[in-house]
């Protein structure tokens, strides 16, 4: 056998909400070979009849944190990194059947999580990691409570740096260690204990110094911000991936529209920290934040819609709550067109990513991550949003890790 050939299949390609049928696809080595309208001469392929069923790109979560195995910060400190680690494989097995191909691990996720994936030691999407999330002193990543004397530079989700030199050499020791990206936090967040959620991070001068980093490695700073005013400087700074951006108002949307940046919001997770956040052990003064973000959330995107700022699609959901991943389809849909979101978990991803035309889309080329849907999702989302029942094929790298079909 020399490939798999996909045949009698509706393609949505990543883009396009007109979706050619009785399509063709070949996949050869993991990639993309060739998509015709008629037929393809494969020998020795392995021939899969779709049957009329929507063939697409593999999804993309851009926000997880792969070792974020409780709800709870304190208890999350205290775990072993084997109990993390086995967290993980059954986080990332879930988002794979549910058909996730792709994850983007903004904090805590590391080389050997990654390796274990690439040399199949594990079953999972495809990974791509940040390392130690960047915080200040006191910043979001601090996770002392405020009786809590002298830090640890590092915890499972941070590191904290303050001032340039200390900036640079964390930015510099996360690339080391084989990160793709570098987060940094720029505002407040839910999860801290200490920081008000309102609060601007960094400095001009420490944001910048971490660009210019990432540039020259030709990668991309990602920046946690909550915040209108977070978002708006840290774009303004040279930050391309703007994380959550949920109580952002109109001009910040419409100023962000007219840069290169994208906002990834998680409205998922949210939602969940309000409804299981006590039974689960987050703090009485995290629920408050979470409760101050939920309010103006939906209405944050509202904004971002109509500004026509590029959006990804990411999840953030911590311990027991991943199993919600989903339902991040569920949520938007109330706002955006099932086309939109779409494209904002794969093509978009892709190319916040810097992974343009190598995921998110079927093309020639590519990766062959795809997905073979029951039904169409580009008049109904809700058909992703049933945790993979509606999938009857998944492929990552050309590897079949679920097939209903012959």
């Amino acid at each position: 056998m020399t490939g798999v050939l996909l045949k009698n299949a509706r393609v949505f390609d990543g883009f396009n909400g007109d979706c050619p049928e009785n399509m063709q696809v070949l996949v050869e080595g993991g990639t993309i070979r060739e998509v015709s309208s008629t037929p393809i001469s494969a020998a020795g392929a392995h021939a899969i009849d779709v049957g009329g069923r929507t063939l697409m790109p593999g999804l993309i979560d851009a926000h997880i944190h792969a070792y974020a195995a409780s709800m709870s910060i304190r208890e999350l400190s205290l775990m072993s990194e084997a109990y993390r680690m086995a967290f993980a494989i059954k986080m990332l097995g879930f988002a794979l059947d549910c058909g996730f191909t792709t994850v983007r691990d903004v904090g805590g996720g590391d080389y050997a999580l990654w390796k274990a994936i690439e040399v199949r030691l594990i079953r999972a999407p495809r990974f791509f990691y940040a390392g130690k999330a960047l915080t200040m002193t006191g910043g979001h990543g601090d996770l002392r409570q405020v009786n809590e004397a002298e830090p640890s530079k590092e915890n499972m989700l941070a590191v904290m740096a303050d001032g340039v030199d200390e900036v640079l050499k964390a930015s510099r020791e996360q690339l080391r260690r084989g990160a793709h990206f570098i987060k940094i936090m720029g505002s407040g967040g839910v999860a801290s204990p200490t920081d008000p959620i309102w609060m601007n991070q960094y400095r001009e001068d420490e944001i910048r110094a971490v660009v210019n980093e990432a540039v020259e490695r030709r990668t991309y700073v990602s920046s946690h911000c909550h915040t209108a005013e977070g978002t708006r400087r840290a774009v303004a700074f040279g930050v391309r991936s703007i994380e959550h951006g949920t109580m952002i108002d109109e001009a910040t949307a419409n100023y962000v529209a007219g840069t290169d940046a994208f906002v990834v919001p998680t409205i998922v997770t949210i939602f969940a920290i309000v409804e299981v956040g006590k039974k689960l052990g987050v703090s009485p003064q995290s629920q408050e934040k979470a409760v101050l973000a939920y309010n103006q959330a939906i209405e944050g995107m509202e904004h971002m819609r109509k500004a026509g700022v590029k959006l990804g699609f990411g999840t953030d959901l911590l311990g027991s709550t991943y199993v919600q991943q989903c339902r991040e389809f569920t949520l938007r849909k109330g706002v955006f067109s099932p086309l939109e979101i779409l494209r904002q978990a794969t093509s978009n991803n892709a190319e916040l990513m810097m992974q343009k035309d190598l995921l998110g889309c079927i093309k020639p080329g590519a990766r062959a991550d795809l997905l073979v849907v029951d039904g169409d999702p580009l008049k109904d989302i809700e058909i992703l949003a049933a945790d993979g029942k509606n999938l009857r094929l998944i492929m990552v790298g050309g590897e079949l890790i679920k097939t209903e079909l012959h």
